[in-house]
């Protein structure tokens, strides 16, 4: 027994859509699957990439957590031993979907080996669960861009073709957000004024990306929600979104609760590039490495290769 998942990086938030719009970007990380020598241990890990050295290489790593919960929900049979080799690209706690990516990952290796018993909008509602918001599990889940609602109880996203024509220019700086930390630092309440902001810029941004009109997305990415709470722990963010947008970019906004910032730009090597180095710059002047991602848009989302 021997195969490999394949899952996405995600893009959340897109600044108005707060937990509800996210999109899987060409970055993946890998999962090769193979049965285990080691009979002790539900999951024995080699890791290549981020978090080689900080992630754990044993039951208790997420990606395990996910598959054993998959085997525990079918009630199939219990969960073999394995050996799970990952290549991550996905940088950790940086607004790109790492734990989503994860657990997306685990579910999906874990469905297979059971069968595929599990349709993906079931995998949707135990990898919200399992992540505490559905977001990025979507898109990570579906591909594309997704837009995520509940019923009740009930977990469902609506997924629709994302711009193939834009350039995502993510910028991530070198030190880790955890999302915990960033939503603490959210407000409890909300003005109405803050509402219906949000509101007319998240139809704003879906009327932008379906109609082709990226000339709105400058005034679309804004937020009142997330962004102006979270963005100070992010030095020069204010100086990043206006060189970008200075630069030739469309719109900028805090990638999921960040710290990376991403660029949205027509697809143009040269501009693209122009933005990226002008993100790097800012960050540079606060004594902050920083590297940079040129993306495009996943249409297909986790999947077995």
């Amino acid at each position: 027994m021997k195969f490999k998942v394949k899952i996405p990086a995600t893009t959340t938030n897109f600044g108005p859509g707060f937990d509800v719009l996210g999109m899987a970007l060409n970055l993946y990380n890998e999962i090769e699957v193979t049965e285990s020598k080691n009979k002790n241990l539900l999951c024995s890990i080699e890791i290549a990439g981020e978090g080689e050295n900080s992630l754990p290489k044993d039951d208790t790593n997420i990606i395990c957590k996910a598959m054993s919960r998959v085997f525990k929900t079918l009630c199939l049979r219990k969960m073999p031993a394995l050996h799970l080799k990952l290549l991550n690209r996905i940088p950790l706690a940086s607004g790109l979907g790492s734990s989503a990516a994860a657990r997306v990952g685990g579910m999906l290796a874990a469905n297979y080996l059971c069968g595929n018993k599990l349709s993906r909008d079931e995998m949707l509602k135990i990898a919200a669960e399992l992540e505490g918001h559905p977001d990025n599990v979507a898109p990570a889940i579906f591909g594309g861009l997704c837009i995520s609602y509940s019923i009740g109880k009930e977990i469902k996203c609506v997924k629709i073709a994302p711009p193939q024509n834009l350039d995502q220019i993510v910028c991530v700086p070198a030190f880790e957000l955890p999302t915990a930390k960033a939503r603490q630092i959210l407000p409890k309440q909300v003005s109405r004024e803050a509402a219906v902001y949000n509101i007319s810029r998240t139809a704003l941004i879906i009327n932008a990306f379906n109609n082709k009109k990226y000339d709105l997305l400058s005034v679309a990415t804004g937020d009142m929600l997330h962004q102006p709470f979270r963005k100070r722990f992010i030095p020069g963010f204010d100086n990043i979104s206006a060189l970008a947008i200075e630069s030739g970019a469309l719109g900028v906004f805090l990638s999921g609760s960040g710290p990376s910032i991403m660029a949205l730009s027509l697809k143009n090597a040269k501009k693209s590039q122009k933005i990226a180095l002008s993100m790097r710059k800012v960050f540079k002047k606060h004594k902050i490495d920083s590297k940079t991602f040129i993306l495009s848009a996943d249409v297909h989302g986790a999947r077995i290769i």
